[in-house]
């Protein structure tokens, strides 16, 4: 079922408070596309942009288009302070897209490898590479870092899709078809999770939502675009 109608953000609403990345940032409809930045640009002031209706479980399909630079994310279970698991989508040097995160929830993360730009001359991204992270989290399935790659699509439009079930969930993330991430809320054993604090803060329902980070680490001008918003319920 569509969550975003391609016209207006009907069905979606930023955080109401103000939260750590800040008021809740700036979000239009451009060409039929969710296009979310700091606002104003540059200042360090960004959000989230959350559905008005709550999901137990379910499957999410999304396309995403973020610039190079930007710290962005994709949230599930979320509430209206943004606190949730989060998929990763850290497009800059260091960064990772795909992986699991603790956001306002202890900080656990899945991530196996980090992202890094090649540039040419002009400095303008050409490619990627990985490296390992310097601690890499207890060990769950993960894409390599060599075939994440060969399945990101630079500067093109990426599809996600992510299964959330149960509650501690069980997420499995895939982009462009290719399985990512598999975490298991109910025996991962990561630094700074907590399966019975989560639980209570979370619930077993929650919003879907997507993230301007703020802080001066957001390229000004820079933005994430998102499109095809699909929401299949499995309970």
């Amino acid at each position: 079922m569509p969550v975003f109608n391609g016209k207006t953000l009907a069905g979606w609403h930023k955080n109401p408070e103000k939260i750590g990345h800040g008021t809740g940032g700036s979000w239009k409809v451009e060409n039929g596309v969710i296009a979310g930045e700091q606002d104003p640009p540059g200042s360090g002031n960004g959000g989230i942009l959350l559905t008005d209706k709550t999901y137990g479980d379910f499957e999410l399909l999304i396309d995403m288009k973020p610039d190079w630079g930007v710290c962005s994310g994709l949230f599930v279970r979320s509430n209206n302070q943004g606190q949730c698991f989060q998929m990763m989508v850290d497009y800059h040097d260091d960064g990772n897209v795909g992986h699991i995160y603790g956001e306002g929830t202890g900080g656990f993360n899945t991530r196996t490898f980090d992202i890094f730009g090649k540039y040419n001359d002009k400095k303008e991204l050409v490619s990627l590479t990985t490296k390992p992270t310097k601690v890499a989290p207890p060990k769950a399935f993960t894409i390599s870092g060599n075939d994440w790659v060969s399945a990101w699509k630079v500067g093109d439009w990426n599809t996600a899709r992510l299964r959330v079930v149960g509650s501690p969930p069980q997420i499995t993330t895939w982009i462009n078809g290719r399985k990512v991430n598999e975490f298991n809320g109910q025996t991962f054993p990561g630094k700074g999770y907590d399966k019975v604090g989560i639980t209570k803060l979370l619930g077993a329902k929650g919003r879907v939502a997507v993230q301007v980070h703020g802080g001066k680490g957001w390229p000004k001008g820079a933005k994430c675009r998102w499109r095809n918003v699909y929401v299949r319920e499995l309970n």
